[in-house]
């Protein structure tokens, strides 16, 4: 056992370059695959709950609209979640983006975005449908258009419920981003692949791997931890405040 793990720090101290490269394009395929990914979800699950919200003086057009809304994020939806990253991403890089010039990292970055953008378009819909209705209502009645109520009263709060759902998607990207290593990107997975078939050490160089993994998600989590303790402090206090004020 000693003797493994000896040769798992040499492969590590040996090969330190490519395994920090590695982790560099894993880091931001998945940044930037969780950013951009939560812009599409808050745009595709905004228009879901707004489509979901029928009022009684819709007009007919209104109506249509809202249900085209509807047929078409639904079908993005049930696409994207319904088939594995893998296959999109074979599907996207070979049968498009390659062709067309553009860059290896680039075209990973979008198809990881494209595919998170279906979960959070779910996360952020059930956030929205989370909230009160009372507070919509309360908010129309003082004059707040529907887009200034989700705007302005909705959506911050659908998002600050779905903190700890966003970070989750973002622990799944750093896992799944190894399925690009099918598009040559040289993320933590085609670094380890290569290592592997150079050394010929696949058991010591895997488990490196995993434990390059389990770092990287740990950390994610240990930040979401921090981040769910402010804003449930944040809550604590506001809530205290209230109590204060209204006693008084």
């Amino acid at each position: 056992m000693i003797e493994f793990i000896q040769r798992m720090i040499d492969l590590a101290v040996r090969y330190h370059t490519l395994f920090l490269n590695g982790i560099r394009y894993t880091v931001v395929l998945a940044l930037v695959g969780t950013a951009c990914g939560l812009l599409i979800g808050l745009v595709i699950g905004g228009l879901r709950a707004i489509s979901k919200q029928m009022e009684i003086n819709d007009t007919a057009l209104t109506r249509i609209i809202k249900k085209i809304i509807d047929i078409v994020t639904y079908i993005y939806i049930t696409v994207v979640r319904g088939t594995p990253m893998m296959v999109q991403g074979m599907l996207l890089w070979f049968g498009y983006f390659q062709g067309a010039g553009w860059n290896a990292l680039a075209a990973g970055c979008l198809i990881i975005s494209v595919n998170t953008g279906a979960y959070m378009a779910e996360i952020i819909r059930s956030g929205i449908m989370g909230i009160d209705k009372g507070q919509s209502e309360g908010a129309r009645s003082i004059g707040l258009s529907a887009w200034q109520t989700m705007r302005l009263i909705v959506l911050p709060q659908a998002l600050k419920n779905s903190i700890p759902s966003i970070v989750n998607e973002l622990i799944v990207n750093i896992k799944d981003s190894c399925v690009l290593s099918v598009m040559m990107i040289p993320e933590l997975f085609f670094q380890a692949e290569t290592i592997a078939g150079t050394t010929l050490k696949v058991t010591e160089t895997y488990t490196l791997l995993l434990v390059l993994y389990l770092i990287m998600t740990s950390l994610a989590a240990w930040l979401m931890g921090i981040v769910e303790k402010k804003i449930n402090h944040r809550k604590s206090n506001y809530f205290s405040s209230q109590t204060v004020a209204e006693g008084e």
